[in-house]
């Protein structure tokens, strides 16, 4: 019975043939940092809340980022792939209009 399985794949020319050399390179994907950029009328506490609920800092953390953003003018809140970094900043950016705050939002290439 082996021998008719055999003979029926030559006979119909089933023949699989593997390309296991792959020229394929793998890229890492590009990473965006995103910032909130100092203005004069959000209050401090409002900053330290977005930086707890849309980019989950700690307490101390996103007391020290918004002090970098209230000195600096801008601070970082963290390094994202594209998708990510847009999908924060739009939250954050309707977050802060429905709240009737100013508070801008921006992704840079790192």
């Amino acid at each position: 019975m082996a021998e008719k399985r055999n003979s029926k794949k030559e006979e119909i020319g089933i023949d699989t043939f593997f390309n296991t050399k792959v020229d394929a390179k793998i890229q890492a994907p590009r990473l965006y940092r995103v910032f909130l950029v100092n203005d004069d009328y959000t209050p401090m506490d409002f900053v330290v809340h977005v930086l707890q609920r849309f980019f989950h800092k700690d307490h101390e953390t996103a007391q020290c980022i918004m002090l970098k953003v209230h000195h600096d003018g801008i601070g970082e809140c963290g390094v994202y792939t594209y998708e990510i970094a847009e999908m924060r900043v739009n939250k954050v950016m309707n977050y802060a209009r429905h709240n009737h705050h100013p508070l801008q939002c921006i992704m840079k290439k790192k």
